[in-house]
């Protein structure tokens, strides 16, 4: 097959990935999650990705599955249920959209019974061995369609936040990391072994290593190389190690963390590196950042962190529009540096956002809902507007 990249850092790549890359893939994520054959697939990503092709359309089949496709993103919740869905792929964004709808549900109802429910499934656990999540937050779970008892995100950082919320209403929630390349995937948190930080264990009959602070890692699902471009395969491929040019490291427990794309990192006049990624997750912890870029600016030699941001507008609207407050462009850029300062503070000072832009369109994304950074942070220009509606302050 072949399949093309995302091209998040610019053009695709035609992947050439033969049946014995796939169909490894395909084993090896079956002996990393249980699947079986009573479980029930709804698909909601492009199957020309190789994230859903693998793990969300050949993994279901290979074990006996049932998978049925949703009808829209809209519909997602809707479909669950109509096919009682126990198990669903998906990126961060469409998580973090469920969260956002629960937690604003939640704090409807009030947060003290949330709590309280929280305390009782952890004592029923600690004392009795019992799990009663799904009783307790049975409302909860019939929002989901009352079935599902297994998340798992791929394709981009996941707030850790949103993994233990779904945990603690006792839907099991996993991520993993893979990239085109590797069939996709290269690890992923298991049942019971998992950290939210992490993206888990190297996948079975893998290598990694850490070269100059890059991921490399090599086995038998490893691409063939790129179509009809030997120069671009030399460069990632070599002696059967693939670099995957994503920066990583291990922790004592084996547990891998990425830590961003090597070409996205920005170096600042002094010699450090940030990871624009690191920076957008606490970010996009304000409720009111829709979306957010981070970048090094244009000048490479004076580079310094800078954020492209989409306020939600309709949070905005809600917490600020019934107090009497307009939000004009003035108030807007008030709240969301604040928000910028605030959740700044916890990072290091040479991480925090100096300057930001806002931008009222969403970006430009792939098809798993990935921004296409390179469109937004071409060194040798400035952002430009073409007709939308930027405007920046320092």
């Amino acid at each position: 097959a072949i399949i093309f990249s995302s091209g998040t850092m610019g053009n695709p790549k035609g992947v050439m990935l033969s049946h014995r890359n796939i169909a490894t893939n395909v084993v090896q994520t079956t002996k990393s999650v249980y699947i079986d054959d009573q479980d029930r697939f709804l698909s909601v990503l492009p199957l020309h990705h190789t994230y859903e092709c693998t793990a969300g359309f050949l993994v279901p089949l290979y074990r006996g599955s049932t998978i049925a496709y949703a009808e829209n993103l809209r519909r997602v919740a809707e479909n669950m249920a109509e096919v009682k869905a126990t198990v669903m792929l998906g990126v961060p964004l469409l998580y973090e959209a469920f969260y956002n709808r629960l937690r604003a549900a939640i704090r409807e109802k009030g947060e003290a019974k949330f709590e309280k429910g929280k305390k009782i499934a952890n004592l029923s656990e600690k004392l009795l061995g019992l799990n009663v999540r799904r009783r307790i937050f049975s409302q909860v779970h019939k929002r989901l369609g009352g079935h599902v008892r297994l998340f798992i995100s791929g394709g981009a950082p996941l707030d850790p936040v949103v993994a233990r919320f779904f945990r603690e209403l006792g839907i099991n929630f996993i991520q993993g990391y893979g990239l085109t390349e590797a069939s996709p995937l290269v690890a992923v948190n298991r049942d019971k072994a998992f950290k939210d930080d992490s993206v888990g264990f190297i996948m079975d009959q893998m290598e990694a290593k850490i070269v100059d602070g890059v991921l490399w890692v090599k086995g038998e699902n490893v691409m063939q190389g790129y179509y009809r471009n030997p120069q671009a395969t030399a460069e990632v491929l070599q002696e059967g190690w693939l670099n995957t040019g994503d920066l990583a490291a291990f922790d004592e427990d084996g547990f891998l963390h990425i830590q961003g794309r090597q070409k996205a990192v920005i170096v600042t006049p002094n010699g450090k590196n940030i990871s624009p990624e690191e920076v957008e997750m606490e970010l996009l912890k304000s409720p009111y950042i829709q979306e957010v870029l981070v970048w090094g600016g244009s000048h490479p030699q004076e580079a310094e962190v800078q954020a492209i941001v989409v306020p939600h507008i309709e949070q905005l609207t809600v917490d600020f529009g019934g107090q009497g407050v307009v939000l004009t462009r003035e108030k807007i850029e008030e709240i969301i540096r604040q928000q910028i300062n605030e959740c700044c503070k916890n990072l290091a000072a040479y991480k925090r956002v100096s300057k930001f832009t806002l931008r009222e369109e969403e970006f430009a994304k792939t098809t798993t809902r990935k921004i296409k950074r390179y469109l937004y942070t071409e060194t040798s220009k400035p952002v430009s507007a073409q007709g939308e509606d930027f405007f920046s302050h320092e």
